[in-house]
C-alpha cells in the first residue's frame, strides 16, 4: 500500500501526527536541562497534569510503560505481588519489566469487561508467610484488552476502600484515562483522585507525539526521578516534546467524544455486515472484532487503504482517533464491509 492510497489508519491512537498548533508550540518552546529540573515547559506540563488529576506533583517520561514501571518500583519490594485485572497492559505489553526491574510478579483477578470487583481484589490480597505478599493494587482505565472499557466510579471507590483497609498503595494505568472521564461525563480528577499514583498518557487519544506523566506526591516524584534516570528516561531539553503535550492536554479532551461516536458507528456497521463484535465492550475508542484468519483480513484491508492490527489468530483491533474524521470513517466502513 502506498501512502497516497491510505484511507484510514486504525491500528492505534498512537499513529497521529502533530497538529500545526503542536508544531508551532514545539518551535517556540523555552527549554532547559530537565534532568536538572530546569526545563520550564516540562515543569509547566508536570504541574498542569498534577493539578488536573488532583495530585501534588508530576514527572514527564517518554512512555506509559516507563511511568507504569516507575510507579511499580516506587510502591513495591522485591518478591511481592502486584494485584491487577486479567489482561492488564502492565503484564501483557510491558515485556516483563515488573519482574526484570522491580522483582515482582502479577496476581490476576477476574475482570468482566475489564472491571474487577472489589471483593475479588480483596480476595487476591496475600499475607501468608508461605506466599508472595501483596505490594500494590493496579487498575487500568480504560482497559485496552477488554475493548477500551471504563471502570465505574462506584467500583473505583470500592477498590480504593479495599486498598486503604489492606494498607496497600493503589496505582492507575491511565493510558486513556481522559477517554474514561469523557465517557463517564465527569472531571479527570473524579477518576484519578482516589489513586496514590496515576500514569497519564498524552500520546494516545490526546494526540501528542511523545510522552506520559506520572503523578503522585512530591516525595514520590523525587524518588521517581531516580528510577526514570535508571531506565534511561532523562531527556534533557525535553520542552520541545512537553510543548506539544501541553497543546494535546488542553485541546485533546474536547475531541474525545467525537472519537467515541465514530467508534460506535464503525462497530455498528461491522455488526450489520456480519462481524462478531461485543457491543457492550464498545465504550470509548477501541473495537475488537472476532475475525477468522485475522492476519489475512488485515493484510487485504491494508492493500485497500485501511490499516488495523490483527492481535491473534481470530481477533482484529480498530482504534479511532482525532485524525479519523467522518470522511475517513465512511471510507473505512466501505472497505471493511465490502
Amino acid at each position: 500500500m502506498t501512502a497516497s492510497r491510505l484511507i484510514a489508519d486504525l491500528r492505534s491512537d498512537t499513529v497521529t501526527t502533530p497538529t500545526s498548533a503542536m508544531r508551532e508550540a514545539m518551535a517556540q518552546a523555552p527549554v532547559g536541562d530537565d534532568v536538572y529540573g530546569e526545563d520550564p515547559t516540562v515543569n509547566e506540563l508536570q504541574a498542569e497534569v498534577a493539578r488536573l488529576t488532583g495530585h501534588e506533583a508530576g514527572l514527564f517520561m517518554p512512555s506509559g510503560t516507563m511511568t507504569n514501571q516507575v510507579a511499580i518500583a516506587l510502591h513495591t519490594r522485591r518478591g511481592e505481588e502486584v494485584i491487577c485485572a486479567e489482561g492488564s497492559h502492565i503484564y501483557e505489553w510491558e515485556l516483563g519489566m515488573m519482574a526484570a526491574f522491580s522483582g515482582v510478579v502479577p496476581r490476576f483477578v477476574p475482570a468482566l469487561l475489564g472491571v474487577p470487583a472489589p471483593e475479588d481484589v480483596r480476595a487476591a490480597v496475600r499475607r501468608s508467610v508461605h506466599q508472595s505478599p501483596s505490594g500494590l493494587i493496579s487498575l487500568e482505565n480504560t482497559h485496552n484488552k477488554a475493548g477500551g472499557t471504563v471502570i465505574p466510579l462506584d467500583v473505583l471507590a470500592g477498590i480504593r476502600a479495599v486498598a486503604t483497609e489492606e494498607g496497600l498503595p493503589l496505582h492507575l494505568d491511565g493510558a486513556r484515562v481522559l477517554n474514561a472521564a469523557v465517557a463517564l461525563g465527569v472531571s479527570l480528577r473524579d477518576v484519578t483522585g482516589l489513586f496514590d499514583t496515576v500514569s497519564v498518557c498524552l500520546s494516545k487519544g490526546l494526540g501528542a507525539p511523545v510522552g506520559s506523566v506520572l503523578v503522585g506526591s512530591a516525595a514520590q516524584m523525587r524518588q521517581a526521578h531516580r528510577y526514570r534516570k535508571m531506565m534511561g528516561g532523562g531527556m534533557r531539553q525535553a520542552g520541545v516534546l512537553a510543548a506539544a503535550a501541553l497543546v494535546a492536554l488542553r485541546e485533546g479532551p474536547a475531541r474525545l467524544a467525537e472519537d467515541h461516536r465514530r467508534t460506535r458507528e464503525l462497530a455498528e456497521a461491522l455488526v450489520n455486515a456480519g462481524f462478531d463484535v461485543n457491543m457492550a465492550a464498545v465504550q470509548t475508542n477501541i473495537i475488537y472484532a472476532a475475525v477468522p484468519d485475522a492476519a489475512a483480513h488485515a493484510a487485504r484491508w491494508s492493500e485497500q487503504g485501511v490499516l488495523c492490527n490483527a492481535l491473534g489468530p481470530d481477533s482484529v483491533r480498530f482504534v479511532l482517533h482525532h485524525q479519523i474524521d467522518d470522511e475517513a470513517l465512511a471510507g473505512a466502513i466501505r472497505v471493511l464491509t465490502a
